[in-house]
């Protein structure tokens, strides 16, 4: 039987051996842990949350929340994992993140037509259809043949993940339960600060000593993931429009809007776990301990997870990739997620389900198939391939990659479900399952 091989077992290449046993073909998986582990991982299972346990917004007034329903019409092992294991986080999808790897790895481990090895490959085969998706933390063995195979020069940036906390730690008299403009369930756990407080934070966040960054690297930081800290050298008012953001929020014991509100969300369904919503650090433990400890509610915090620091490798897709996934120059290698230029969990899904679509259409004597522009799975997959000029970054889905609505909408969040409404259907048509 047609085979194909997939380099990494992460969100993409787990998403991309399922489409493609799914269909009848043969799949090697191959997942270095836990015989070589990354700086982040902390578990064997495939599939595994290293930063935050959310998957974003969950609406389809949201391209997270378009390209997550694009996800499960394709049949998503990821998205069906994470339907099942999700907790409360108001209007976005958050997973217990161990239920939800661990539900990846036993679906995987028991598909008759998936082949499970346990070694870190240091070589891509030479015959055969091979799915390279292995992710921003590429091992250096992998990483030089990957450079070889490419011919080009790996960008970079540097990735933080955030702090988990430990619930039974958390002074609660100090925090209130609520989501911002009481949207949705009160999922979110927010601890106020006043502006002495706040100043008191900053001062100490800033003069924070942070994990330094290797000699001969700059230091190139993705927006959308930003270091609690780097944000903070931008000006004192930065993090009271970003993470510590009030507006929206009501404290009940004063019936009035806090100076600074850091949102905690749970990280697990029980409930004994939570996640400093975007404080992703690179300060060294003991002084993120000292830091966040003078957030009144959390002073005396225990640290489950302090915030880590790690190198994120991507390919420059535009000259590399076709939008089918597809390498230019060798038709039978793909790539896939986040070492393509896609940053986020879905997206990365999203990179190894197109993947894995068109390398068991090649298997199966059919063309690769390139999703409608229309569609944020197709919209994403073109950004990342036909992106002009070459100051190429890292990109999460969004409105802003998928064309436009036709006519003038004031209302933004109508404007977005029509485009939403429109993506669906043309997905439908394409899938061809028209209603």
């Amino acid at each position: 039987m047609k085979s194909v091989s997939i380099i990494g077992g992460g969100l993409a290449g787990s998403e991309a051996a399922w489409q493609i046993a799914q269909r009848g073909f043969r799949v090697t998986l191959y997942e270095m842990r836990p015989q070589t582990c990354s700086s982040v991982h902390r578990t064997d299972y495939l599939g595994e949350l290293v930063c935050s346990n959310s998957l974003r917004g969950a609406e389809l007034d949201t391209a997270p929340g378009l390209l997550k329903e694009e996800l499960r019409r394709c049949s998503s092992l990821i998205m069906h994992c994470a339907d099942l294991h999700r907790v409360g986080a108001g209007n976005a999808l958050a997973v217990d993140r161990e239920m939800f790897a661990a539900e990846i790895t036993l679906s995987l481990e028991n598909h008759p037509n998936i082949k499970i090895v346990r070694a870190e490959m240091d070589s891509i085969p030479d015959e055969g259809l091979c799915i390279i998706a292995t992710g921003p933390l590429t091992s250096k063995k992998m990483e030089k043949k990957i450079k070889e195979l490419t011919g080009s020069e790996y960008l970079y940036f540097y990735d933080a993940a955030a702090p988990i906390v430990e619930a039974d730690s958390i002074d609660y008299d100090k925090c209130f339960w609520a989501s911002r403009y009481d949207k949705g369930e009160a999922d979110y756990l927010n601890c106020p600060m006043n502006k002495e407080e706040y100043d008191s934070f900053y001062k100490s966040l800033i003069e924070a000593e942070v994990v330094p960054v290797e000699e001969f690297e700059k230091e190139i930081f993705f927006e959308g993931c930003m270091p609690v800290e780097v944000m903070a050298s931008r000006g004192k008012q930065t993090l009271l429009f970003g993470p510590l953001k009030p507006v929206g929020l009501i404290d009940p014991r004063t019936g009035k809007q806090a100076y600074a509100v850091l949102q905690l969300r749970k990280d697990n369904k029980e409930g004994t776990l939570f996640n400093l919503v975007g404080f992703q650090s690179r300060m060294k433990w003991g002084e993120q301990q000292k830091v966040f400890r003078l957030i009144p509610a959390l002073a005396h915090a225990e640290f489950s997870r302090y915030g880590i620091m790690h190198r994120n490798t991507f390919i420059f897709s535009p000259d590399l990739l076709e939008p089918t996934g597809m390498f230019k120059r060798d038709k039978r290698i793909f790539f896939a997620g986040q070492i393509t230029g896609v940053e986020g969990y879905i997206e990365s899904t999203a990179g190894g389900l197109v993947a894995g679509i068109n390398a068991a259409q090649i298997l199966a004597g059919k063309k690769p198939v390139i999703f409608p522009r229309e569609t944020a799975l197709g919209s994403l997959m073109r950004y990342i391939t036909e992106f002009p000029g070459r100051n190429f970054q890292p990109m999460n889905i969004n409105f802003g990659i998928i064309p436009p609505w036709e006519e003038r909408i004031r209302n933004k969040k109508e404007k977005n479900k029509l485009i939403s409404a429109r993506a669906l259907r043309s997905l439908e048509v394409f899938l061809g399952k028209e209603e």
